[in-house]
C-alpha cells in the first residue's frame, strides 16, 4: 500500500505538469473554447475506446451509476468550457492563478457531500484566498471576464473532484473515464445540434491545430484522465486538490517560456497569486500534521 500511495503521488505530479501543458495548447489552438472542448472529449473517448477494445475492458455496470458518471461528465465538460474560455479572454497566467482556488471549493464542499464539520482554519485560510484574489482583480481589472471564468472552472473543477473521489476506489479508472468523457460529448452534442453549429465550417480545421488536438486529448486527456482517477484509489479528493494547484506553477512558467512578453504580468498579480498558493500549500501540511 505504501508503495502504491508513492507511486500514486508521482503520477499525480507527471499529470498535474501536463495539465499545467494543456493550458499552453489552449492558447495555440484557435478554436474558440466550446468547439475546441468537444472536440477534445470527442478524440479522447476515441482514444479510450481503442484502450478498452486492447484491454478487453468490461463496461458493464449500475445504470443509475452510469446516470452519475454522464452527469460527472458534464461538470467536468463546463469545467473546461470555462477555463479555455477564461484563456481566450485574458491569458494562461490569470486563469491558471485563479483556477488554484480550486482546493478551498474543495474544502467547503467536501463538508456538504460527506457531512463533515467545516474547520475553522479552512474558512480563514478562505478569507486570506480572497485578500489574494482581490489583489489579482484591484491590479489587472483588463481582465475581469477571464478571473470570473477561472473561478467558475475552479469550483466545477472542485466539485467533480469531490464526487468522483467516492466513486474511483469502487470503478475501473478507464470504465469511468470512459463514460465520464462520453457525457460530456453528448452533453455538448445535444447543445450544438440545438443550436445549428455542426457546419461545414465547424469540422474544417488548420493542419496545426489538428496535431495540438491530438495531443491535447491522447496524452493531456485520455492518459491524464485514467490515471488521475486511477491515483483517487489511494490519495484523497482533497490531496488531489491539493496537488492540482502545483499546475499553475507549471503552467505560468511555460507560458513565460513560450510567450513571453504576452504573459508578463504586474508585480501586484504575482503577489496575490503568490498568496493563494502559499495560503493553499499552508493548508495542506497543517492538514497533514494534524492527520499524522
Amino acid at each position: 500500500m505504501q508503495n502504491d500511495n508513492l507511486k500514486s503521488y508521482l503520477h499525480l505530479h507527471l499529470i498535474v505538469f501536463i495539465w499545467g501543458f494543456t493550458a499552453i495548447l489552449g492558447e495555440l489552438i484557435s478554436l474558440d473554447a466550446l468547439p475546441l472542448v468537444w472536440y477534445r472529449m470527442f478524440m479522447a473517448v476515441g482514444f479510450i475506446v481503442l484502450f478498452m477494445l486492447y484491454k478487453k475492458a468490461d463496461i458493464t455496470i449500475p445504470r443509475k451509476t452510469i446516470m452519475i458518471f454522464l452527469f460527472l461528465g458534464l461538470v467536468i465538460a463546463l469545467h473546461w468550457l470555462t477555463f479555455f474560455k477564461a484563456i481566450k479572454v485574458s491569458n494562461v497566467s490569470v486563469t491558471l492563478a485563479c483556477l488554484s482556488t480550486g482546493a478551498f471549493f474543495a474544502s467547503f464542499l467536501e463538508p456538504i457531500l460527506y457531512k463533515r464539520k467545516v474547520i475553522w482554519y479552512e474558512v480563514f485560510f478562505g478569507l486570506l484566498v480572497v485578500v489574494g484574489l482581490y489583489i489579482i482583480f484591484n491590479f489587472e481589472g483588463d481582465y475581469y471576464l477571464g478571473i470570473i471564468l477561472a473561478l467558475i472552472s475552479a469550483f466545477l473543477s472542485a466539485l467533480f473532484s469531490v464526487m468522483n473521489g467516492k466513486y474511483a476506489k469502487m470503478y475501473d479508472s478507464t470504465v469511468i473515464s470512459f463514460y465520464e468523457l462520453s457525457g460530456g460529448v453528448l452533453s455538448f452534442s445535444i447543445y450544438l445540434l440545438l443550436t445549428n453549429s455542426f457546419s461545414k465550417e465547424f469540422f474544417v480545421l488548420q493542419a496545426s491545430d489538428w496535431v495540438y488536438l491530438i495531443i491535447l486529448s491522447s496524452i493531456c486527456t485520455a492518459y491524464a484522465f485514467i490515471t488521475s482517477v486511477k491515483v483517487m484509489k489511494f490519495i484523497s479528493p482533497y490531496t488531489v486538490m491539493l496537488t492540482i494547484n502545483l499546475e499553475p506553477i507549471y503552467g505560468i512558467i511555460l507560458a513565460l517560456i513560450i510567450f513571453k512578453d504576452k504573459e508578463k504580468m504586474s508585480p501586484e498579480f504575482y503577489l496575490g497569486a503568490l498568496i493563494i498558493l502559499f495560503t493553499v500549500v499552508l493548508n495542506g501540511i497543517i492538514k497533514y500534521r494534524l492527520k499524522k
